[in-house]
Parts: structure tokens; sequence; C-alpha cells
């Protein structure tokens, strides 16, 4: 079955937005693993505009006694200290600018094989796993192989414009698989469109949706989102 990560980013922006802690981070985090999510992600960015450094350590210890718990961020020094610190189930490590609104941009695994390498070495003598944020391109996902990830995760945003590129994803996670690498996959999937891609990609092992599940959830209400992503999935 492939797993649901829940992104709770969104979350934390409304709960910081009234600088008060409603909605309680920890109290929602706790209920979205009581509905059936397998895995709570989060992306803590240097602004702080959301994900606090302190929840971070907060959530590791209500998240990864029940389910997986995955960090997202740029492995800047401050980044890779904090992911050590709580020893995360997975990192998945993006090229965002700290200024960045969202992660729209793959990583050039070739540009940046340097840089990869030496962290993901770090994080495995720590025996966590690591994925890389990529486009849907064979080149990008064995520079991903070469500096020695575990998992790539797709960019999905381009198929969510358009699922005419549905092809690019399918040979992707087909040469991905072939590579020894397991394939998660994340960005602006939705009810709506998370049907036709896990139909059309094989050996997906996780999709991660944060945005559209909150959105969603606010017509739908936040356990019925949930089962109705999981039905989906199984």
């Amino acid at each position: 079955m492939i797993k649901l990560s829940v992104n709770v980013n969104k979350i934390a922006t409304l709960r910081n937005s009234r600088g008060n802690n409603v909605p309680n981070l920890e109290l929602v985090t706790q209920s979205i693993i009581n509905f059936g999510a397998d895995s709570i992600t989060i992306h803590p960015r240097p602004d702080q505009r959301h994900i606090r450094h302190e929840d971070v350590f907060i959530l590791a210890d209500i998240v990864k006694p029940k389910v997986e718990f995955n960090i997202e961020g740029y492995p800047s020094d401050e980044f890779i200290n904090l992911v050590v610190q709580t020893k995360p189930t997975q990192v998945t490590l993006v090229p965002d600018s700290p200024n960045v609104l969202t992660s729209l941009e793959g990583w050039n695994t070739i540009k940046e094989r340097s840089i990869l390498r030496d962290v993901i070495q770090e994080f495995k003598s720590h025996s966590i796993r690591s994925s890389l944020f990529v486009h849907p391109n064979i080149k990008m996902i064995e520079g991903a192989s070469n500096v020695g990830a575990d998992r790539i995760e797709l960019f999905t945003g381009i198929y969510a414009r358009s699922d005419k590129k549905i092809n690019l994803y399918t040979e992707s996670s087909k040469e991905a698989n072939k590579m020894g690498l397991g394939v998660n996959a994340g960005h602006d999937l939705n009810l709506k469109n998370l049907s036709f891609f896990i139909d059309k990609v094989p050996f997906l092992d996780e999709v991660s949706i944060g945005h559209a599940l909150i959105s969603e959830s606010l017509f739908l209400g936040l356990e019925n989102t949930i089962n109705m992503y999981k039905r989906i999935l199984e």
C-alpha cells in the first residue's frame, strides 16, 4: 500500500497568524495520526513562518513512537543539526533558497553532487533514510542514485498542471526502481488528481500532501478527508 504522509505546515501557519496556540499543532498532529496517516511531514524554514524549531522536537516525540516522521528542508548547517538531533525516519532534501514561498525546483543532482553525497552520508551514519526532491528527469534520478540517496520525491506540480505529462512520471518511477531507489511523490496532489496519478505511476512508496488536504478538510472535515485519501491509496 502507498503510504500517506500529511504535511502539517499549514496548521502551524494558521496558529502563527494569531500568535497563540490555536489551533494546537500537537493536538491536530495527534488527531491526524489517529485518523490514519502513515507519516507526518514538516518543512521548517529559516524564517520559521510556520514550523518553529521547538516544534520539531515536540512533534518528534509525538510522531516517532507511532508513525514515520519526515523532515524536509535545504541542507544548511542549521538544518542538518536539527535533523541529527531529532533523528526522523526520513529526511527529504529540497534545493530551496531561504525566501522561497514553496518548493518548486528539483535538485540538479549532477551539479550538486559533492554537497549531496556528503550530507547523505552524514544522515546514513545516523540511520536516517534520505530522499531527494527532483523533477521527473532520468538524468537527475541517476544523479540521486549516484550520491547514495535511498529515495527520490518526484515533484508533481508539473503533473498537476497537465495530466498529459503523466508519462514523465511513469518512466521516472520505473527507472528509479531499476536503480534501487524508493519513490515518493508530492506537490499539488489532491483528491481529484491523485487516483489517476497512482494508477499510472508504479512503484510508489509514499505521497506527501499538505496544502490540498488541509484545504479540502475545511469542507469535508479532517477525519473524513484523510479517510478519502486512504481509500484512494489502498
